[in-house]
């Protein structure tokens, strides 16, 4: 067997959320296939309902940081129906990412008052407010008063993403009067990400841009590399594999925090022109006349560190609209930018939040959840399945797996050699019966957990599943 068929995965946390592990011609690989999880609403985490914030407060932004957590949101308010006042970036701050509150900054002075949560204003930063969409700098030595950076932007106002800098988060200074993401043909009216990519070494940066498919233009995504933030090149359109080319109004490709050589993209598929609800219904929920003619999901999507390429592994909806005319309106049911960990007691779970009701007097943020890693899984029914991973080399003494089954299920892990053969203490007859909900079970067989003696070795995994699920497995020191 040649090298460049071993898959090299040191000591990475590998999630089952496309195909890349599995040996899907494998004989015994039967009876098992990846299903993508519901994510489960967990509240209200911020109404839009202040006077400068309003039905259009959009492209929200949450961060973890060493303090907490922050929520960074675009206010817009409503002047008159079809008139637009002007645009602000706002703040809102979590101990736990449940509970937001807005801190009063008194930066600046709105309506005769500077009791608010605004950070920028469009009358000194024009343009950047639309879309300002900041990250925390994970460079290994970045500043401290460049710790948090962003971009910001469109062409027709700025010509292109502004960057910013920040040592709190709160208070920013241009590190350009210039764009430096431009484009020609490109609007960047959208919320474009960026961030310190762990496992490229520099920074990326994900934007809004426009294909032709069957002579339609299409809402699509590009992306650029710098290794400083301020100077961009490499510029490279995503490849869609496993999927159409759909209408994608936001992205939010950011690295997964437990995986992060793994970018997870929770991105708004937008359906121009598909109009889900009546006049009268629109009339009801008091959406604004412009905005009830199409509607919108969230979608998952996936890519790697280097790589050009979307996976659609799973073509349906991770964020339905849901029950109610009100969430079937036009730019509604956008997931935010940013996956962040939380908890519920002492469970630990992912949160993301998802901007609901846009262009609507209740608009507000909604926060959803996920078990850590359970976007999607191999899963087996009742009657069980196997799975055969490809060859795999691995650092770490121990196999670790994030699984669930049910009372009557289980899961049973055979190791392999690159041919299929099981080696010599690690066979199926070998292995310890595996039942429970874990997001870190060590696996074991009779002769223990110890794999110190195969480093380095290509390795077949073989999963025995019965009515269980497998979401993520790695290789560890423990």
């Amino acid at each position: 067997m040649n090298d460049h068929e071993i898959i090299d995965i040191g000591s990475r946390r590998e999630l089952f959320i496309d195909r890349l592990l599995i040996d899907e011609g494998a004989e015994r690989t039967h009876d098992v296939y990846l299903r993508m999880h519901t994510p489960q609403p967990a509240g209200v985490a911020l109404a839009m309902d202040r006077p400068w914030e309003g039905p259009f407060s959009f492209y929200t932004t949450v961060l973890r940081h060493d303090d907490g957590y922050m929520m960074t949101y675009r206010g817009w308010p409503q002047v008159d129906p079809g008139e637009q006042g002007a645009a602000c970036t706002c703040i809102a701050t979590s101990p736990d990412g449940m509970h937001w509150t807005r801190p009063e900054l008194g930066l600046v002075t709105v309506g005769g008052s500077s009791r608010n949560n605004i950070i920028l204003h469009e009358e000194e930063h024009g343009g950047v407010c639309h879309n300002f969409c900041p990250f925390v700098d994970g460079r290994p030595g970045v500043p401290e008063e460049e710790r948090f950076k962003a971009l910001g932007g469109t062409w027709r106002e700025t010509g292109g993403l502004i960057p910013y800098a920040s040592a709190d988060g709160i208070h920013w200074r241009r590190l350009s009067e210039a764009p430096v993401v431009t484009h020609p043909t490109f609007a960047f009216d959208s919320q474009n990400v960026a961030f310190w990519s762990e496992a490229e070494g520099c920074y990326v940066c994900y934007y809004r841009t426009f294909v032709t498919v069957n002579e339609q233009r299409i809402r699509w995504v590009s992306r650029q590399t710098s290794p400083d933030f301020l100077h961009w090149s490499n510029t490279a359109e995503m490849q869609p594999e496993g999927g159409p080319v759909e209408h994608l109004y936001t992205q939010q490709t950011q690295p997964y925090y437990r995986a992060p050589h793994i970018y997870i993209a929770m991105a708004a598929r937008f359906m121009p022109g598909r109009q889900a609800i009546t006049a009268e219904q629109a009339e009801q929920v008091g959406v604004d006349e412009r905005y009830y003619h199409d509607c919108s999901d969230g979608v998952l999507l996936t890519t790697r560190a280097g790589t050009t390429t979307y996976q659609r592994t799973f073509l349906e909806s991770m964020v339905r609209p849901g029950l109610g005319a009100e969430h079937w309106t036009s730019r509604s049911n956008y997931p935010a930018y940013g996956l962040v960990p939380t908890a519920s007691g002492s469970t630990p779970e992912t949160s993301f939040y998802v901007n609901r009701r846009y262009a609507q007097p209740a608009a507000f943020v909604e926060r959803m959840t996920l078990r850590p890693d359970g976007f999607a899984s191999v899963h087996a029914g009742y009657q069980g399945g196997e799975l055969i991973t490809k060859p795999l080399r691995f650092t770490g003494n121990a196999l670790e797996i994030n699984y669930a089954t049910s009372a009557a299920g289980s899961i049973w892990v055979e190791l392999q050699d690159a041919d299929g053969a099981a080696l010599e203490g690690f066979a199926l007859a070998d292995a310890v019966e595996i039942i429970g909900d874990e997001p870190a079970r060590v696996v074991r067989w009779q002769g223990g957990s110890d794999l110190s003696s195969l480093v380095g070795r290509a390795v077949r995994l073989r999963f025995v599943l019965r009515d269980a699920d497998l979401y993520a497995l790695r290789f560890a020191d423990v």
